[in-house]
């Protein structure tokens, strides 16, 4: 488990860097300014949650660690696909002629709840841990 969360880290990374330059260059000139911000926001969370899964997969390689670890490297990829993949969808609507803020605009709570209780449980299993 922990090489699955370290190697989904890393490939999630590297995706929201080749994404930011791809903001940063590209959208740049084609998106108006409200939605690059909603990108960059995507694009920022992807990262800090990449770094989080790779730093979790360093306390999931231990002998000793509870299933709830497990929960929260699972919460977390999963509140970066429905998360920033949501922010991506959402930024890029205006460069398409049929809306689907109806289908997006709600899956972005839901990554965001998925963080919110990946980091709840760890730092729960921190304040245990002795």
């Amino acid at each position: 488990m922990a090489r699955k969360f370290a190697l989904l880290g890393t490939i999630f990374a590297a995706i929201s860097i080749a994404l930011g330059a791809f903001g940063a260059h590209a959208l740049k000139s084609i998106l108006p300014p409200e939605s690059l911000i909603i990108f960059e926001t995507g694009v920022r969370y992807q990262f800090m949650h990449s770094i989080a899964l790779i730093i979790l997969s360093l306390y999931v390689s231990k002998d000793s660690t509870p299933a709830s670890f497990h929960k929260v490297g699972n919460l977390f990829w999963v509140g970066i696909v429905l998360f920033s993949g949501s922010l991506y969808g959402l930024s890029i609507q205006p460069l398409f002629q049929f809306s689907y803020k109806m289908i997006l605009g709600p899956v972005t709570p839901l990554g965001g709840v998925c963080f919110i209780l990946g980091w709840g449980i760890w730092g729960y299993q921190i304040y245990r841990s002795k």
